[in-house]
């Protein structure tokens, strides 16, 4: 068998086929994989393994890439020499989005190319495989121009792919409602007309409207979906990184309709619209990916508004070396989680990340040798090898009558969901008094005062002291954008306003996003925790039983070294992760 593409008479494995003179880009029946083991690229085991192993609408040198036979830069220089065609590296141009609207979003996704530029008549495409001439035909017949081919990574297409079609095209779905008949308004609020309200959430556009809710919701990252109805008004928005965002306003004909439909899909009563509702959504997106949603239902004074938690499994990171501790305070959480008994509490308000930093406590301590158990309201995220619990108000299931059932099942490691009264922090210290290890949460400013709250609930000092091994605050804040990151001029005494050194303020340089495609201009993306993170020392142990303020135990815990909210944001300022402005919107001057 010859190397050489230009010799006549060579052949790939699926048969004798003449190269003659013509370019490799047009050698007929020669697909990827032949050319790969014609080039001794790759061997007959292999490509039969990524034949295997390859998914519905994925090309097959991303799998041999993946699976580790050939590296992607490789695979894209030999694509360019053997078919004749420049490379090009997509992560670092900026398409018109003219351009891009020449190809529609399906065509691209179906044959894994990027419309990069048009230079008159002609389109220049970047493709992961320059040799699929039917994709060529297509774009060709779609846009009247001719194509001329680039190829570049699937894995920068597919990146490419998600920035410039990643957007859900609300418009076209908004179209398609407006041409379709009008779907009546019930008015009569009293008597709903059951069947009415369920032909209602079968229409075709609603049903396609709530789905591209879901699913954009799920790819833009969003931790929370909002779905409100006014009274001249009905909108959507998304929590991105802590902050919502508008992202449409459909007709306020609508707002039954859609509403119905989302509590059809979890399982809840259509025909009651005067009391809240609970319920659950579980969407399969792909072979792989399944997201859970935790619908809640609240009937207000235009309509009832629906807000779903998104609880994405894959997007968890359930790794406590990731979350945003500083050295000292991770070694410090983990040699508290690691001891045989007592208690650790997170504290912070809703949404700051505490049931994140628990399950990841949970995930490191999840061992075969331990009993573990966790009464959660809700359970967001199934773990294996934990006993999880979920509390039921309605029948006297909460967590103080869990607590006691999970002393009588042998448990070695115990997480409650939340402290909200007495009972329940009476039988936390008492499971920690007699050999067991407790986590919880409880809501609290800070760390310091934590001790007050629990002293507040009537739990007597010395249990405090006797039981409670850490406490744990936390906030969240906003990552700078790496794509946009700038630095920003500070003066050296606004940065010391806010609480950094003397020195340490003529050596910072803070960053600052400027705003981009990756990052929906916001200058953000992603978010990570501030800690403070306050062991109970002897000597706090001390200030506790002598009665100190919130404040003096604080100051105390300062002394010894303890890291406050504010201090581990600007030490995340420092290190170019986040911004002045979010660090100043989630903490307070010490």
């Amino acid at each position: 068998m010859s190397n050489d593409p230009q010799q006549p008479g060579g052949s790939g494995a699926g048969g004798d086929v003449p190269d003659e003179h013509l370019p490799a880009a047009i050698e007929r029946g020669k697909g990827l994989g032949e050319l790969l083991l014609r080039e001794k690229l790759v061997n007959v085991e292999q490509l039969h393994q990524a034949r295997t192993a390859q998914k519905e609408g994925e090309g097959l040198g991303y799998t041999l890439a993946k699976l580790g036979y050939v590296e992607e830069s490789h695979l894209i220089n030999f694509l360019s020499r053997q078919y004749g065609v420049p490379s090009i590296n997509l992560d670092e141009c900026e398409v018109p989005e003219d351009v891009i609207k020449m190809v529609p979003r399906e065509v691209a996704e179906r044959h894994n190319l990027v419309p990069i530029a048009r230079q008159g008549s002609t389109l220049i495409v970047a493709m992961a495989d320059p040799g699929n001439i039917y994709a060529m035909d297509d774009v060709k017949f779609l846009t009247g121009l001719n194509v001329e081919v680039v190829v570049a990574s699937e894995t920068s297409i597919h990146k490419a792919l998600e920035r410039y079609y990643g957007a859900t095209d609300y418009a076209a779905v908004m179209q398609d409602i407006q041409e379709e008949a009008e779907i009546a308004l019930l008015r009569d609020e009293k008597g709903v007309d059951v069947a009415e309200l369920q032909r209602e959430t079968e229409e075709a556009p609603v049903v396609r409207l709530v789905n591209m809710i879901l699913v954009d919701a799920v790819k833009r990252g969003a931790s929370d979906i909002h779905i409100e109805p006014y009274e001249k008004d009905f909108r959507v928005r998304y929590r991105l990184d802590g902050v919502l965002y508008e992202i449409m306003r459909p007709p306020n004909r609508l707002k039954n309709a859609i509403t119905s439909r989302l509590k059809i899909m979890s399982e809840l009563d259509i025909a009651e619209r005067r009391l809240p509702q609970d319920g659950r959504i579980r969407l399969v997106l792909g072979k792989e990916k399944e997201v859970d949603f935790r619908v809640s239902v609240l009937p207000t004074l235009f309509g009832e508004k629906v807000v779903l938690r998104v609880l994405d499994k894959s997007a968890l990171q359930l790794d406590l070396a990731s979350l945003g501790f500083e050295e000292d305070q991770l070694r410090h959480f983990r040699e508290a989680i690691h001891q045989p008994w007592g208690m650790v509490l997170v504290t912070g308000p809703t949404g700051s990340g505490k049931t994140t930093t628990l399950y990841s406590a949970l995930t490191e301590l999840n061992r075969t040798s331990d009993n573990i158990s966790t009464a959660e309201d809700p359970v967001e995220i199934n773990m294996p090898g934990i006993n999880q619990v979920q509390m039921k108000d309605e029948i006297g299931l909460n967590f103080a009558a869990a607590l006691r059932s999970f002393l009588r099942q042998d448990p070695d490691i115990i997480m409650v969901g939340e402290i909200r009264d007495f009972e329940t922090a009476e039988t936390a210290v008492k499971a920690a008094l007699t050999g067991h290890m407790v986590l919880s949460t409880i809501h609290t400013n800070d760390a310091p005062s934590t001790i007050n709250r629990l002293l507040n609930m009537g739990v007597e000092p010395f249990l405090v002291t006797a039981s409670l091994i850490l406490i744990c605050a936390q906030r969240l804040v906003r990552r700078v954008c790496k794509e946009c990151a700038e630095p920003v001029e500070v003066s050296p005494q606004a940065l010391m306003d806010i609480g950094f050194s003397e020195e340490e303020a003529h050596q910072v340089k803070p960053v600052k996003g400027k705003g981009c495609r990756n990052c929906n201009d916001t200058g953000y993306k992603g978010r990570i925790s501030c800690y403070e993170v306050m062991p109970l020392t002897d000597e706090l142990k001390e200030a506790i039983l002598q009665g100190y303020s919130s404040i003096e135990l604080k100051r105390e815990a300062m002394r010894q070294g303890m890291r406050t909210l504010r201090q581990s944001g600007l030490a995340k300022v420092k290190a170019g992760v986040t911004t002045i402005e979010e660090v100043l919107r989630v903490t307070r001057a010490d």
